[in-house]
């Protein structure tokens, strides 16, 4: 997770939270030089008192490069995000599937694999029960428990109202409706745990539904439920 003073985003746990920082990290530094350059030639008309626009009534090739250079820097951003996008939401194989269910206030998971169900509730931690280094209302009573390195299915949708089932640390949302499954694909490359919140507005107890997700090697995790 991140600090109350980080300015950076979080330490990213799978290969699609480390794409879209490598994008954002392209696409501050495109952003960045286009300021630079406008602010360079316009800082240069100014100073010189020479503006070159006043030359040019007419010219083939300021129009050819004013069309051609921001289509070519709208491009290096589409191209990256599409596949991105594609990445994220693609109907992939994967090993594991968990559904996830939003309630007014608590997430509830349920999994149906080698041949048992398992169906646990997570709820807040209150602040008097809080361990020693727990996060501020970002504790649960139950953690969902899942193995790291492996392709998982999260089939998400909602009991009541509108929530929305966010991991920051791993780059992903998908938002909980009523009468709807939405699914996303979700892989760790390291054991840990991740912290997330309900990022959408379901209601007065909407910031105390937090999610608390823990990746661990497989044969703990088959002795675990």
């Amino acid at each position: 997770m991140t600090t109350f003073n980080g300015i950076l985003l979080q330490d990213m746990y799978n290969l699609i939270g480390i794409e879209c920082t490598l994008f954002n990290d392209y696409s501050m530094a495109l952003l960045l030089l286009i300021l630079v350059g406008f602010l360079l030639i316009m800082g240069g008309m100014v100073l010189t008192g020479k503006y070159l626009v006043n030359k040019y009534m007419f010219s083939d090739m300021l129009e050819f490069v004013w069309t051609v250079v921001p289509a070519f820097f709208l491009f290096s951003l589409g191209i990256p995000s599409l596949y991105l996008m594609y990445y994220m939401e693609g109907g992939n194989s994967c090993d594991l599937t968990v559904k996830v269910i939003g309630h007014q206030w608590y997430w509830s998971y349920e999994m149906h694999e080698f041949g048992g169900e398992v169906s646990i509730d997570s709820y807040m931690v209150q602040l008097n029960d809080l361990p020693v280094g727990g996060y501020r209302t970002l504790e649960v009573d139950n953690s969902l428990i899942l193995p790291m390195l492996t392709s998982i299915r999260m089939l998400v949708t909602s009991s009541d109202v509108l929530h929305s089932w966010a991991l920051p640390s791993m780059g992903m949302k998908v938002d909980a409706c009523p009468g709807r499954l939405n699914f996303m694909n979700l892989m760790s490359m390291r054991p840990g745990v991740v912290y997330g919140q309900c990022s959408e507005i379901c209601g007065v107890n909407h910031s105390f539904m937090p999610i608390n997700v823990e990746f661990i090697n497989w044969s703990n995790f088959l002795v675990s439920y």
